[in-house]
């Protein structure tokens, strides 16, 4: 078996199932190095022309910003959810030094990529790295088996918040914390959020993205007794360079460059949610 399976688990969505499977969002240019986020610009020179190199840092450096805010990881035992073709767990091993790395995802396609893209580095860190396949709200995980939580640019897929938010306190010990990275509508709560966003992206239109004001993350990991709920807008940090990064690949009128533009308009933005549990 390449890699750890257990069922049942939900259904997976038809738009989810297409990007990572037959499209394999990992491949695309944009998305360069695998790692299929809009990237952590803080210090790269959007004014000069940027290299597949600094697309490669902003992806990276979004995980980064992400480990940084959740815990120490040395010795520790890292959860990603959503973990894709596995370059973010590779990376911590290579620069956080966890005790083990798992990578959880609901695509058997992509723990596929995954498992292959890191051959050489499962045979090298024997019992440190694995990959399961699983669901956001059904994780295959005993209780408390993990020190540290992290999900990178995948909450926008799950379905179900709240069943999220529960499996993630159930799987974190005693003081152990998570930290969630994502998109969500800006403003609250309003009716009009989704309809716009929809008129303006095509991966909410088609139901790959859910629109969700970030309360509803929020909310449901205090419902599921973790504390110390925390958020924070990384849209400056985000936005500014995925759209420069895109103007290189896509025409000024496609679809793509609306992200931007729905950020502007405080329909979207991107945030770093931290919470604990007791």
């Amino acid at each position: 078996m390449a890699f750890d399976t257990q069922e049942p688990f939900p259904v997976m969505r038809p738009a989810v199932r297409e990007a990572y499977g037959p499209a394999n969002l990992s491949g695309e240019p944009i998305f360069a190095g695998g790692f299929i986020n809009f990237g952590y610009w803080r210090g790269i020179n959007l004014n000069a022309p940027l290299s597949e190199a600094d697309r490669i840092r902003s992806q990276q450096d979004l995980y980064r910003c992400i480990w940084d805010a959740a815990a120490p990881m040395e010795e520790l035992r890292l959860l990603e959810v959503g973990c894709g073709l596995g370059m973010g767990c590779a990376l911590a091993l290579r620069e956080r030094s966890p005790a083990e790395v798992t990578g959880m995802d609901i695509h058997s396609a992509q723990l596929s990529r995954a498992q292959e893209a890191h051959a050489a580095l499962l045979e090298q860190v024997p019992g440190r790295l694995r990959f399961v396949q699983g669901a956001a709200e059904l994780m295959p995980f005993a209780d408390a088996e993990f020190d540290v939580v992290v999900s990178v640019e995948a909450a926008q897929h799950f379905p179900d918040l709240g069943a999220f938010a529960a499996e993630t306190a159930r799987v974190l010990r005693p003081g152990g914390r998570v930290a969630i990275a994502s998109f969500f509508t800006a403003g609250g709560d309003a009716p009009s959020r989704g309809a716009d966003l929809s008129r303006l992206l095509d991966t909410f239109a088609n139901g790959l993205d859910i629109a969700r004001p970030v309360t509803a993350l929020t909310d449901a990991l205090t419902a599921s007794g973790l504390s110390g709920v925390r958020v924070e807008s990384l849209g400056p940090q985000v936005w500014a360079g995925w759209d420069a990064w895109l103007s290189r690949l896509c025409a000024p009128d496609s679809w793509a460059r609306n992200f931007l533009r729905a950020y502007e308009r405080r329909i979207l933005d991107y945030y770093l949610i931290t919470a604990q549990r007791q």
